[in-house]
């Protein structure tokens, strides 16, 4: 079996579609901020899913079945005996080559980043998942070039799976805790400016997990422009790690994706982010005054 890649061009979706041992995902996930401010809405994909999705594709709930129920904070890693036995019932698992897309980051703006989808092939790889990539521009470049789309609900075989949890993925608040000393560990904010100036973690570097595509064709930027982005960061010396973080582990996992993909292997998400480190008085938070 081939090596898939972290990130899938819709052409080479088009060449592989009818492979046997593909498995095509929709990781939808809809958020909406309220114009008036505060927390956002959040929506399952399903709905939209049976109105048409990539032909082949499985829907995967990340809402409601592939986080964790009891966790205080949303979208918390689940436990790894239901998340594999939700995954091995999609037909993912030992091999199989997996390609996730979404719709949209955010409802109403134009954000190109996959960050749903790499929320959850994110998750498979922490669990031992190996051949996991993202469809480049999600559904919304799927369909503004054309490709069809299909209103059936596929199902595959239970697959095997026999890999192992890659506990060095996941960061927890102690892990950033000891980086903000650890001039080898470099922790970057994936918030907007404004966000991350109206608090941050400590020694964190703020990179916009937004600002890696084309807003209006989905398509990534190359990757000498990407590495522009994270240069005077330090992210990617090959001696440090990494540690990305943002409001709830959601957009971390695209800057941590886009880390990979430019040769930075020693990237771990701090899943409880901001949600976590600022319900707890004793983690300091840095505010900035913008010029």
């Amino acid at each position: 079996m081939n090596e898939i890649p972290l990130i899938v061009t819709t052409d080479w979706l088009t060449e592989h579609l009818n492979d046997a041992d593909l498995r095509i995902v929709d990781a939808t996930v809809f958020m909406k901020f309220p114009e008036a401010g505060g927390p956002p809405d959040i929506e399952s994909g399903k709905a939209s899913y049976t109105q048409g999705h990539i032909p082949g594709a499985v829907y995967a709930d990340l809402l409601g079945e592939l986080t964790d129920s009891e966790a205080d904070l949303p979208f918390t890693v689940p436990p790894r005996d239901a998340f594999i036995e939700k995954m091995t019932d999609l037909g993912i698992g030992d091999n199989t080559r997996t390609v996730i897309y979404d719709q949209n980051a955010l409802v109403g703006e134009s954000v190109a980043a996959s960050q749903w989808a790499s929320r959850l092939a994110w998750q498979l790889r922490y669990e031992g998942f190996g051949q996991v990539a993202i469809l480049e521009g999600g559904l919304q470049k799927w369909q503004a070039e054309g490709h069809e789309l299909s209103t059936d609900s596929p199902s595959y075989p239970k697959a095997d799976f026999s890999g192992q949890r890659r506990s060095d993925m996941l960061a927890t608040k102690e892990d950033v805790r000891l980086a903000i000393e650890d001039e080898h560990t470099i922790l970057i904010n994936s918030l907007s400016p404004e966000d991350f100036r109206s608090g941050h973690i400590p020694s964190s570097q703020n990179v916009f997990f937004a600002a890696h595509a084309d807003a209006e064709t989905k398509a990534l930027h190359k990757d000498d422009l990407l590495r522009q982005a994270f240069a005077q960061s330090g992210a990617l010396a090959p001696d440090n790690k990494v540690i990305t973080y943002c409001g709830g582990g959601i957009a971390a996992t695209w800057t941590a994706l886009l880390l990979n993909k430019l040769g930075q292997p020693n990237v771990a998400v701090y899943d409880g982010s901001m949600n976590e480190w600022t319900s707890d008085p004793s983690c300091p938070v840095v505010t900035t005054e913008s010029h």
